[in-house]
């Protein structure tokens, strides 16, 4: 199946939680993974990031599409 979004986490399901109109599907990642993000020069200065620095990721996204092969 070809789909467009280029991010891809390797993941299970964990469980499923059927409604009468949508589904609740929660998933366990299962590989580790590499994420990048885009900031303005001012937002990494103003944060003072540096290499090695220990961050939290807040993953904003309106979809998240599971893809089974």
């Amino acid at each position: 199946m070809k789909y467009g979004a280029r991010n891809d986490i390797q993941a299970k399901v964990k469980s499923i939680k059927n409604g009468p109109v949508m589904s609740l599907v929660k998933f366990d990642v299962t590989k580790a993974t590499e994420m990048a993000s885009v900031l303005t020069t001012e937002s990494v200065e103003s944060m003072g990031l540096k290499v090695g620095d220990s961050v939290e990721l807040i993953i904003k996204a309106i979809h998240v599409l599971p893809v089974k092969e």
